[in-house]
């Protein structure tokens, strides 16, 4: 059982009080009972169990509280969410990967404001996580969810994959040298990569990087504000051309541009292909995905850094990754927020992390990393030099859902890379109308 004590406890009061709550921690009234709607997209089944217990904790404690988890798969929640925000149906609380997307909800008025509640006793409540997360889930100066993990996406590879083909992973520093080690793997019969073209997204991950690689900062950030050549600039275009490069060499496993994001990591984790470019949970994912359950062994995994690009104004300390929180709809019972601050509090975001599922943002929960690699994935964040949130997020669902495309249409040469660097910035326009 995990109790609230100390600062902790002064918090809730504050959320309490701020929220015109009759709760204090650990108290509740004696009204009936209030069922708090949790929307969320995780499909694995231990990552669900620990939430799970969590909030079964949180119950006993809360007897006039019931949770109510309740799932949509990746592409159905991004394609359901929006109507279901606008229905009487609308969830609680639910899974929000921050940028663009969590910004238009919150200018469609369906989220709640949770600035008073986090500034309350002297932002008690907003100082206990990593303050680049409160800012990064800030519009306008609101508060739109509250922080709950980062991530950064990088390469993971089968060790005895890439020692068949005699490839050392270690040597792997430039885009040229990545190349030429997908040319080494391919050689061996080896499938290079795992790849999930069914979905689109995880493509977008290679065209972002090298986006970002290609050009910096400052070419991304004129781009998304209209300014210089958008993304029709020489360095987003040259991105596309190195992205078609890879996707000539025939890399991903057959029949790839059908493939799921679970798939994708089954295919890695069933040892079917060397590498996955994937998210800092890879070692736990691949392995709830594999045929056996069981996967590839924790120590015949490694990891590595999206490669820099010869010449390109971006620095290879620059990540590509999520800034995850839970956003609040307005209609919400005001125990949703004292639900969330024990859900993402210090003791419960150790317990998550100590099962390799999250790299935290609760201060005082980052010695709960126990995996070697997500270890490396926080340090790598740790030193980031500028970390970019998805670009399908952080441009808008509109826009977001091109990016994605072309990424897919490049890579498997149904797109020029000018033409997609065009195709991104008509839907930018257009989304600007």
């Amino acid at each position: 059982m995990i109790h609230l004590r100390g600062a902790k406890a002064l918090r809730i009061a504050a959320i309490a009080a701020t929220s015109g709550l009759a709760l204090l921690a650990g108290v509740t009234s004696a009204a009936a009972e209030t069922t708090v709607k949790w929307l969320h997209l995780e499909a694995n089944p231990a990552y669900v169990a620990i939430w799970r217990k969590i909030a079964d904790e949180y119950q006993v404690k809360h007897p006039g509280t019931k949770i109510e988890m309740q799932f949509l798969a990746n592409e159905a929640f991004k394609a359901k969410l929006p109507t279901l925000l606008q229905s009487k149906d609308a969830p609680d609380l639910f899974y929000s990967w921050g940028g663009g997307v969590l910004k238009q909800q919150q200018q469609t008025g369906t989220l709640l404001d949770l600035t008073k509640a986090m500034d309350a006793k002297d932002g008690a409540w907003k100082k206990s996580y990593n303050q680049a997360a409160i800012k990064g889930l800030t519009f306008d100066g609101k508060v739109s969810a509250v922080p709950y993990q980062m991530g950064t996406v990088s390469f993971f590879y089968n060790k005895a994959l890439f020692a068949k083909a005699g490839v050392d992973a270690d040597a792997i520093k430039t885009w040229d040298d990545y190349l030429a080690a997908v040319k080494k793997i391919k050689a061996a019969g080896i499938v290079p990569i795992a790849g999930g073209g069914g979905e689109k997204w995880p493509i977008h991950f290679y065209w972002s990087y090298l986006v970002m690689r290609d050009g910096g900062q400052q070419v991304f950030s004129d781009a998304k504000n209209g300014k210089g050549k958008g993304f029709n600039d020489p360095a987003v275009i040259k991105a596309g051309e190195q992205l078609a490069e890879l996707g000539k060499l025939d890399p991903f496993q057959p029949g790839y541009l059908g493939a799921t994001w679970p798939q994708t990591l089954g295919v890695f984790g069933d040892g079917k292909a060397a590498m996955i470019l994937s998210f800092e949970t890879t070692v736990a994912t691949q392995r709830v995905n594999s045929g056996d359950g069981k996967g590839l062994a924790d120590d015949n995994i490694g990891r590595f850094a999206f490669p820099a690009v010869t010449g390109g104004a971006g620095a290879p300390t620059d990540t590509l990754g999520g800034l995850n929180g839970w956003a609040v709809t307005k209609k919400a019972p005001p125990e949703t927020l004292d639900f969330l601050a024990y859900l993402t509090s210090a003791e419960n975001e150790r317990t998550i992390a100590q099962a390799g599922l999250i790299i935290p943002v609760a201060d005082g929960a980052q010695d709960g990393i126990k995996s070697p690699l997500m270890r490396g994935a926080a340090d790598q964040l740790a030193h980031s030099t500028w970390h970019q949130n998805f670009f399908d997020q952080d441009l808008g669902p509109s826009v977001g859902r091109v990016v994605n495309d072309i990424s897919v249409g490049i890579a498997s040469g149904q797109i020029s890379p000018k033409d997609g660097a065009q195709q991104v910035q008509d839907a930018f326009e257009q989304d600007q109308l």
